[in-house]
């Protein structure tokens, strides 16, 4: 599957009440966490972004969930639905070093059969992290004109989908300062 078929949905809302700051803006590696994620994602790939329109490194495409703050579900559906590729990785913007995780899923994602509609990442623990994953677009169709708001990420794992397994620092987000201490000791 040529990497330029896949358009990267990034959400970048939320609160970061456990972070206390806007943890997407937050200096990482001689940049914020943010651009880190979306300075190592392949430069063919289009990126959306679900939140507040902020300055960044890379061309993106901002839109908002329906109402705003509508959780990670229905974030998820407003970027694929400015999606125009065959297939639509999400990634959540507190995960830095996914990039290469999202290429290794595409990758499985293209390889399956059409009757796998995405592939998500399994960390360590054996848990399916559906805000890492890559989905084939149509798969998103099944909820056009329901109700999303609200509803609990793990929705999208209702989609017949293979589960890859995914460790270290790829697999790992940010939800406090304690967690970005630890991943920048990783590096």
């Amino acid at each position: 599957m040529p990497r330029a078929a896949v358009t990267v949905v990034v959400l970048a809302g939320g609160r970061s009440t456990r972070f206390g700051a806007d943890k997407l803006a937050a200096p990482l590696r001689g940049t914020t966490m943010l651009d880190q994620l979306l300075d190592t994602l392949p430069p063919p790939w289009p990126v959306v972004a679900v939140g507040a329109p902020r300055e960044v490194h890379r061309a993106v495409t901002w839109t908002s969930e329906d109402p705003p703050g509508g959780g990670p579900f229905a974030a998820v559906l407003a970027g694929a639905a400015l999606a125009r590729t065959d297939l639509v990785a999400v990634v959540a913007g507190d995960m830095p070093d996914a990039a290469p995780a999202l290429v290794r899923l595409a990758d499985v994602l293209g390889s399956a059969g059409p009757e796998v509609e995405a592939a998500v990442a399994r960390d360590g623990e054996g848990v399916p992290n559906p805000l890492l994953g890559v989905y084939r677009t149509g798969a998103m169709t099944r909820w056009t004109g329901q109700r999303s708001t609200g509803l609990p990420a793990r929705t999208l794992l209702e989609v017949p989908h293979v589960e890859v397994a995914v460790a270290g620092a790829a697999s790992r987000d940010v939800d406090t300062p304690a967690d970005l201490a630890a991943l920048e000791g990783d590096a």
